[in-house]
């Protein structure tokens, strides 16, 4: 292709708004005549507006404290009862709780577990997960561990 057979490109430049009478464009800029669009910044392009009602979000309370997951995520509570269906000697971590359908995958490595002391033990196991004081005595009264 040659330079004299290249296509045409034809562009249409933008009109420069609010020069004048003479520009077509001049005085109100195209926004017509008064009303909140004819105004300076255009408080109203923003996705919250309600029109001059007050947005859903101010009318909303603040999500604080206890039902807001944001703050209190709280780990999974395992009793100790729970843990007898597991072999002798175990090392309990989260990926044990998993493969015996303890607990669920999902929830175990968004939250963590924490092992509490509800019920008897009856093996030996070692621990390498939290646990409370009386889950301790109770696992290291059997012969287990705490790591």
């Amino acid at each position: 292709m040659k330079l004299n057979n290249l296509p045409k490109i034809s562009q249409t430049k933008s009109k420069r708004i609010g020069r004048g009478q003479g520009s077509g464009k001049g005085k109100t800029g195209g926004r017509g005549t008064k009303g909140l669009k004819a105004r300076g910044k255009l408080p109203i392009t923003h996705a919250h507006y309600e029109g001059g009602q007050r947005p859903l979000f101010k009318r909303l309370p603040y999500r604080r404290g206890k039902g807001n997951p944001k703050i209190s995520k709280k780990p999974i509570i395992v009793n100790i009862k729970a843990l007898n269906i597991l072999p002798k000697n175990t090392e309990v971590s989260l990926n044990e709780l998993v493969k015996f359908q303890i607990v669920n995958e999902q929830d175990a490595k968004k939250y963590g577990v924490k092992i509490l002391g509800d019920g008897e033990l009856n093996i030996p196991l070692i621990i390498k997960l939290s646990t409370s004081k009386s889950a301790r005595v109770k696992i290291e009264k059997v012969g287990g561990k705490v790591l």
